[in-house]
């Protein structure tokens, strides 16, 4: 097994988005829900520069983004966009660690991946950064070195915690099929080479400088076999769109030491199950691979199927809590 395959994942998490806009608030429930694998909570409703991507722009280096009316555009300064969105992280962090000051577990950080990034970017010409395999590469190198120094600032303010970076590309079998509309809508980019999706992904995963590195994609068709070859030490993904076909990536994925994190919540309000119910499908999928049951605890961990930011605040923390609920049915019934 790789180094990152031995390393201690919670049994619950959540992907990333809450709802609602106090930072504060945000992370003190989430720390209060998941006492063994906290995350950094995404407070998207604040506005632009607080949603997944202008987020993630905030953190690039030399390299900029503005919003127009078509969406995060690449400029050649930093404006108001970028210092509110690096303004609203650096809230996010001071209130991580009000929050995590004597913490010592695994502790997730979230940020848009580079095939997502290259795909809802656009250049001065109103195009993807998709559509240019130079921007791409640029974009890449940006996006790495920005990641080291926000990994690097996590590290400082809780010293105690063994962060994991979640690298989020819900765009990522798009990019891969040849999916992605051009900005007239009329055609689609051509498929990216999986071989350079591969080392692009090995390559900004460098930043977290060994430590692991989950991707998480609710989207269909997740390419469970082009992230672990990546590096991935965990995939994050949307349990119910699962299908047969992902059998065997995913039984050489667990027999590799790669962790699942299972969304098996829904992301927006409507009723839960009973905690065992609602990893019912979990099991079956264990039997259905012929893995041992006592595996199960040790390579699920469980979350909702995707962000939270639409969810209203009381399913929200339901939602949390029903995570952990279940994790504990996992772990205490795997049969």
């Amino acid at each position: 097994m790789s180094e990152n395959s031995q390393f201690s994942f919670g049994a619950a998490t959540g992907v990333g988005s809450m709802p609602g806009e106090d930072a504060r608030e945000a992370v003190k429930t989430v720390t209060g829900t998941f006492e063994d694998f906290p995350f950094l909570p995404e407070l998207p409703a604040r506005g632009p520069g607080a949603d997944m991507i202008g987020r993630t722009a905030g953190m690039l280096v030399e390299l900029y983004a503005r919003v127009e009316p078509s969406g995060w555009r690449i400029g050649d300064r930093p404006g108001r966009d970028t210092r509110r969105a690096r303004s609203w992280l650096r809230q996010d962090l001071d209130a991580l660690e009000e929050f995590t000051q004597d913490y010592e577990g695994p502790l997730k950080v979230q940020a848009v991946g580079p095939w997502t990034l290259a795909a809802q970017l656009e250049l001065k010409n109103g195009e993807a950064a998709l559509s240019d395999p130079g921007a791409c590469r640029d974009l890449a190198a940006s996006l790495t070195e920005g990641l080291r120094l926000h990994l690097a600032e996590v590290g400082r303010r809780g010293p105690g915690a063994r962060v994991v970076l979640q690298l989020d590309e819900p765009s990522l079998p798009a990019v891969l099929r040849g999916r992605v509309a051009t900005a007239s809508g009329y055609r689609t980019h051509r498929a990216v080479d999986r071989q350079i999706v591969e080392s692009t992904l090995r390559e900004v995963m460098a930043a977290h400088d060994g430590g692991p590195v989950v991707v998480h994609s609710c989207a269909p068709d997740v390419p469970f076999a082009l992230l672990r070859r990546a590096g991935a030490a965990g995939v994050s993904f949307d349990f119910s769109l699962l299908t047969e076909r992902d059998d065997e990536a995913i039984g050489e994925a667990v027999e590799g030491g790669t962790r699942l994190l299972a969304g098996v919540v829904g992301g927006t309000d409507g009723p839960l199950s009973d905690p065992a119910g609602s990893v019912m499908g979990v099991r079956t999928l264990w039997r259905r691979l012929g893995l041992h049951p006592g595996l199960l605890a040790r390579a699920v961990t469980l979350t909702p199927a995707c962000g939270l930011a639409g969810a209203s605040p009381a399913y929200a923390r339901q939602a949390l809590a029903h995570c952990v609920r279940a994790a504990r049915s996992l772990a205490d019934n795997p049969e």
